[in-house]
């Protein structure tokens, strides 16, 4: 069942990621901007960028890692 996850995950990995920098890289000027608005569209664009982060972080390690540990114990109590 590990390889299996595993597997899934870097399934995952490359269209997350693409999706994530092109998103990100799309928000950097927003986040360096100075011009007229900078300081509102910074306070917009900072929680983006840390959610893009985190859900990259969540979908690709944790979900993967909880499922291993939930089923990972309902197997063994199928098996003995």
């Amino acid at each position: 069942m590990r390889e299996a996850i595993v597997d899934g995950a870097l399934l995952r990995l490359r269209p997350k990621l693409m999706t994530v920098i092109t998103i990100i890289v799309g928000l950097l000027p927003i986040m360096w901007g100075s011009g007229t608005g900078a300081a509102v569209m910074r306070r917009i664009a900072a929680p983006m960028v840390g959610g893009m982060v985190s859900a990259t972080v969540l979908t690709l390690v944790i979900i993967p890692s909880l499922y291993l540990l939930l089923n990972g114990w309902k197997l063994r109590d199928e098996q003995g």
